[in-house]
């Protein structure tokens, strides 16, 4: 494991110390912790931008697209449980 050196600001640092000892961690703990979870919200962040440009360049390709009112009835069919096929795409309306 590497070393990494923060400085804080003292009043950062209490109020971490704090929030620490009330939540049952050590201060080292939850600064791992924070990282951590922010780590993982970009890391999520950058993988649905990744899938937004990857749909958005098949569209582009294709011209071919549903319409966001004909997803959303099928998706709202699909969460009340109806086995319904799914919509068809069309060419992009101009």
């Amino acid at each position: 494991m590497s070393t990494t050196t923060v400085r804080l600001p003292s009043d950062l640092k209490k109020r971490l110390a704090d929030v620490a000892e009330r939540v049952g961690m050590t201060s080292h703990a939850l600064i791992l912790q924070a990282i951590s979870d922010r780590v993982e919200a970009d890391e999520a962040h950058n993988r649905l931008l990744d899938e937004a440009d990857r749909r958005y360049a098949a569209i582009a390709e294709t011209g071919q697209t549903v319409p966001w009112s004909e997803m959303r009835r099928y998706l709202d069919r699909r969460v009340a449980g109806e086995a319904i096929d799914p919509p068809a795409a069309r060419p992009l309306a101009e």
